[in-house]
């Protein structure tokens, strides 16, 4: 199986994995797995998905982790981060969770999923201001307008004080 004819089984196995049970995803996922080139992080990268759809944290987890290891194109990399972070959050490893996500590379895939499940794993670590400020932050670039106003609130979240400047529509 070539890599292109491996990205289309892999695709094509997302498309149908709602009509799967979680065996019959996970066996499906798994024998794909087996059938990439050893050593590519991208299989690793879509077992840990298949488990984390399925429910299956901690499985997910170590997949998550050998694929970092194993090394991933930038998108999957972005997506890894966003997924595993959502998946510590789940295990209850907060403060992992907070870094893998403060660490996540910014891409295009993901847009501003990691920041978002930043303020969840924030949230779920009682720091509930940072968390919605953290969220505010990660919808500010598309308000058309009261950006500069959106900032200084969501700033003064977590600083020591002050009221934030006017209302005035900005740009």
């Amino acid at each position: 199986m070539t890599i292109d004819e491996w990205e289309a089984a892999v695709t094509d196995l997302w498309e149908r994995c709602d009509s799967l049970t979680t065996e019959e995803g996970v066996a499906a996922m798994r024998g794909l797995s087996d059938a990439c080139p050893a050593g590519d992080g991208r299989a690793a990268f879509e077992l840990a998905g298949m488990y984390d759809s399925q429910d299956l944290e901690a499985e997910a987890a170590a997949e998550y982790e050998r694929a970092l290891s194993l090394g991933l194109d930038d998108a999957r990399h972005a997506q890894l981060a966003v997924q595993y972070g959502s998946t510590l959050r789940n295990l209850g490893r907060l403060e992992e969770a907070i870094a893998v996500l403060r660490a996540a590379p910014a891409h295009e895939s993901t847009g501003t999923a990691p920041r978002i499940v930043l303020a969840l794993a924030l949230h779920s670590a009682g720091r509930k201001d940072e968390a919605l400020r953290v969220a505010l932050e990660a919808q500010i670039d598309a308000l058309p307008q009261y950006q500069r106003s959106m900032r200084a609130y969501a700033a003064e979240l977590t600083s020591a004080g002050g009221r934030p400047g006017a209302d005035a529509p900005d740009a």
